[in-house]
């Protein structure tokens, strides 16, 4: 194929992007199919990776998942582990507001579950650092909330950690956006009256 024009400062860009897409990629090569003809030669090559229809990356973690349902987080037993609440091996699962096919997905070889939240739920996450990444997990309150949201089951020794590092202030306005049967459940586990 010869030298391809462009190709360092495309490669430049997936050094310093976690996440690249096409339209990214547009902006360098400014012609669409001369920008396939480019994937397609870093794909064959092993340089990049496809997460999904339109997005590679450099990375090998399927959790990278999470910037391709922006607005998205990665949340419950996945959320559990990273903040130290949940020993058991999980999978990588996404919560966002977007109108997807929920389920299973699969992504570098790893199953990813993806789950939808209503926008006016979509809030209390923070980016944590996993490796050299950094990426959006639910904060604990939320975790619990989602947790009893989506009827998970939570087992009595998580649950007591959890208790030992919720803020309750944080918890209560967190459930204002909530209905009532909601609300009940979460205050019910958690033991706040």
């Amino acid at each position: 194929m010869g030298k391809i024009k462009y190709l360092d400062k495309i490669e430049k860009l997936f050094e310093k992007s976690i996440v690249v897409d096409n339209a990214s990629l547009q902006k360098y090569v400014k012609d669409k199919s001369y920008t396939k003809q480019i994937v397609h030669h870093l794909l064959r090559k092993g340089k990049i990776k496809k997460i999904t229809k339109g997005l590679y990356t450099i990375h090998n973690d399927p959790q990278l998942a999470v910037f391709c349902f922006k607005p998205a987080y990665l949340g419950l037993q996945d959320a559990l582990s990273m903040h130290n609440l949940w020993e058991q091996e999980t999978i990588p699962i996404i919560i966002t507001t977007r109108k997807i096919r929920q389920g299973i997905r699969t992504v570098f070889g790893a199953n990813v579950l993806i789950r939808r939240i209503e926008k006016k739920h979509f809030f209390g996450y923070e980016h944590m650092q996993q490796g050299n990444l950094y990426l959006p997990y639910s904060d604990i309150e939320k975790t619990f909330i989602d947790l009893v949201y989506y009827n998970e089951q939570i087992n009595d020794e998580t649950l007591k950690m959890i208790r030992k590092k919720i803020n309750n202030g944080k918890l209560l306005a967190y459930l204002k956006d909530y209905n009532e049967i909601t609300k009940k459940r979460v205050l019910s586990l958690i033991e706040i009256k």
